[in-house]
């Protein structure tokens, strides 16, 4: 059963990948400005759901309560990281809202979609 669950979630971290890289180049027609913040809001959705897959894949064999804390630390820990990788973001110059947050809801979007096809 892990085996099978961690391959869903390799998949997921997989389409999102391919996701971000879809509405980047889509945005890069518009200029490379607009595909670097489509970008930088996708990886600004991936890497806070890389570290929580980890996270809690490192705990799968454990008992229930270190389950179920793992996964409320690793929830928390995400929230606060996408607030951190925002900020970060908010300080590049020139960023294009629109974009950086077409790739940021593209790259969460996966989630729905890969619920939708199990």
């Amino acid at each position: 059963m892990a085996a099978r669950g961690s391959s869903t979630v390799a998949k997921i971290l997989g389409y999102q990948v391919l996701i971000i890289t879809v509405v980047s180049l889509g945005f890069g027609v518009g200029g490379w400005q607009k595909a670097f913040s489509a970008t930088i809001g996708g990886f600004a959705a991936f890497i806070p759901n890389l570290y929580f897959a980890l996270r809690v894949a490192g705990s799968a064999e454990q008992d229930a309560r270190k389950v179920l804390r793992s996964f409320y630390v690793g929830e928390s820990v995400k929230l606060l990281l996408t607030v951190a990788l925002f900020m970060l973001i908010f300080q590049i110059p020139n960023i294009e809202i629109l974009p950086l947050m077409a790739g940021y809801i593209a790259a969460l979007s996966v989630f729905w979609f890969a619920l939708l096809m199990q």
